[in-house]
């Protein structure tokens, strides 16, 4: 660890203190130099860290990095007194751990909501996807507003429109209602996000930082690993629309303790708002989901290819503006940096592989293997757990060898977690089947994820690491908003191939043939055709289980295979920089 020694500003001496050598843990993951060794020959120096590396906490399965990254950008401008500092934690955690398990808990609900309101897989991805597109575009502007208009007011109203939205999504009869809840949702959830981070930021000076982030952190941790287990066992013992409705007391208690305990904090010099980028960004994503979504109903059609290359030039005018924005809403300068460019081009690619592939994997445990709804959530719990108990670890390593080794290693582990995914068959148990392949990708996220922060952190000026987090936040979230369209496209065709080689020597007569067809965009959700002979039935049911499975093994070797190009990113893009204890 290195440290300026200075006096009236001027530097004296520059000091290097191995790892727990005259130092302390501030509990931030930024060690401290204690105040003895603020004296050298008996003068009193003033000591200034010069570089650190945050240790990263807990994150759910496929929760954003450089959240911490945010809230460390954050001056503080409010400290907040001590009596209201617990409860600052409890309404930020909250109102947190709505938005960050809200997708987990969703995933889980997605094979019920597809029987029981008669969607498609389009339909569900559009469940999904409603919600990602306007958390992913408007996140940046959602910190902007809270800089401008007061960053307690934004996060209320971001809570307040989450509840709302959760109210529509419980009561929804049909999956058009819910996706349009889902999409309000997803605009609160852009409000409320930055606005908790930047709230623990501003209200915590940096002596007091360190053991609030570490607070936050280990709490979402827990909602993390509870909430798809939770929201299973909601489905199972009342309705899936319990999965949103427990929404509603979390956020009256957080609009409550934030009216009366929560500082108001805002930014006089705030840059001016991108109005115009935010909604050059939602439409181009927009439109280029829905001609990737319809792709699989429409194929090559002119509306599906004409929505694809509207929504890239439209993507296109987005780049073009903010090169030209004095105050744009993604800094393009930012990407000069090789590190900066190479950490948020290995974040599109592990993001996209993992957000893309948990889409399809409760489809399986549900609907093929037979897992119940809890236990489909309790499935992934593994990967949150072991991300928790090998986070301080993992900032050990970016201490010992920066963050270019973990960033090729975490990647390669991950992809052997995304090949064992592809081994298990129909049946069998969790633990020889499923598990490993849980453990290994979760070992192989906690190596990097941490590593990944760092390197976006250091890449830039300390002016710009609030910018530089929130824009590999950002770029995380489109990820899996792109992948979960594409993988389905994949999974699709797969499925469709397979299905047809199956079927092949079944006889079934040409009505059946035409109903199966019909039935296709359900995956292994479809109905079969009415009539059918017993031992037929049984042929059949086998065959759509057996071609889902097909395709659920190419998605995962799809994402074993972008998480190994991320690797490669890691070492062609990452600086080369051993990190100093």
């Amino acid at each position: 660890m290195n440290y300026v020694v200075e006096q009236d500003h001027r530097t004296l001496k520059s000091i290097n203190y191995e790892a727990d050598d005259g130092v302390q843990s501030s509990g931030n993951g930024c060690r401290v130099i204690s105040a003895d060794l603020a004296y050298l020959g008996g003068t009193h120096f003033d000591v200034r860290v010069i570089d650190f590396q945050p240790i990263h906490t807990m994150s759910n399965p496929i929760k954003p990095p450089c959240d911490e990254g945010v809230i460390r950008s954050q001056p503080c401008s409010t400290p907040c007194q001590r009596s209201h500092r617990i409860w600052i934690l409890v309404a930020t955690i909250l109102g947190s751990s709505m938005a960050f398990i809200d997708s987990t808990v969703v995933n889980v609900a997605l094979p019920t909501l597809q029987t029981q309101l008669n969607a498609t897989v389009s339909d569900v991805q559009w469940v999904v996807e409603s919600y990602a597109l306007f958390v992913a575009a408007l996140i940046l502007v959602g910190g902007s507003l809270g800089d401008h208009l007061g960053r307690r007011r934004v996060f209320m109203w971001g809570v307040a429109l989450f509840a709302i939205a959760s109210l529509w999504c419980g009561l929804s009869s049909t999956i058009g209602q819910l996706i349009l809840a889902r999409g309000i949702q997803g605009i609160g959830g852009a409000l409320l996000i930055p606005g908790s981070l930047a709230i623990i930021g501003t209200s915590f000076p940096d002596e007091q930082r360190g053991a609030a982030i570490g607070f936050w952190s280990g709490f979402t941790a827990i909602t993390s690993a509870a909430g798809p287990v939770l929201g299973g066992w909601l489905i199972e013992t009342f309705s899936w629309r319990w999965v949103f409705l427990i929404n509603l007391p979390l956020a009256a208690i957080v609009i409550v303790i934030s009216r009366w305990c929560v500082p108001e904090s805002r930014d006089p010099q705030a840059a001016k708002l991108d109005w115009l980028g935010t909604g050059l960004a939602i439409t181009g994503l927009g439109v280029v989901m829905y001609g990737l979504l319809e792709f699989p109903k429409l194929g090559f059609d002119a509306i599906v290819i004409g929505a694809i290359a509207s929504g890239i030039l439209i993507l296109g005018g987005f780049l073009w503006l903010e090169s030209r924005l004095i105050s744009p809403m993604m800094p393009l300068s930012l990407f000069r940096s090789r590190t900066f460019s190479g950490a948020n081009l290995l974040t599109l690619l592990l993001y996209a592989a993992l957000g893309g592939a948990l889409f399809f994997l409760p489809f399986n445990l549900i609907q093929i293997q037979g897992y119940s709804a809890t236990a489909a959530g309790a499935a992934l719990v593994p990967f949150p757990l072991i991300m928790f108990f090998l986070s301080r670890w993992s900032g050990g390593l970016v201490d010992r060898y920066g963050a270019r080794l973990p960033l090729m290693m975490g990647p390669t582990i991950a992809a052997i977690g995304f090949g064992l995914m592809t081994l298990p068959g129909i049946g069998g148990s969790y633990w020889t089947t499923f598990f490993p392949a849980v453990v290994v990708l979760g070992l192989g996220m906690a190596i990097c994820v941490a590593p990944l922060t760092t390197a976006v952190m250091n890449a830039v000026s300390e002016r710009f690491v609030g910018a530089a987090s929130g824009v590999n936040n950002a770029v995380s979230r489109i990820a899996s908003l792109l992948a979960i369209a594409l993988f389905g496209i994949v999974m699709l065709n797969r499925f469709n191939e397979s299905l047809n080689g199956r079927i092949a020597a079944l006889p079934l007569s040409p009505t059946a043939l035409q109903f199966l067809d019909a039935q296709r965009i359900n995956l292994a959700a479809a109905a079969l055709p009415p009539g059918l002979d017993s031992g037929v039935e049984t042929a059949l049911r086998s065959a759509i289980a057996e071609s889902f499975v097909d395709g659920f093994r190419m998605v995962m070797g799809i994402a074993a295979g972008l998480t190994v190009v991320s690797a490669i990113t890691a070492m062609v893009m990452i600086e080369r920089r051993r990190a100093k204890a």
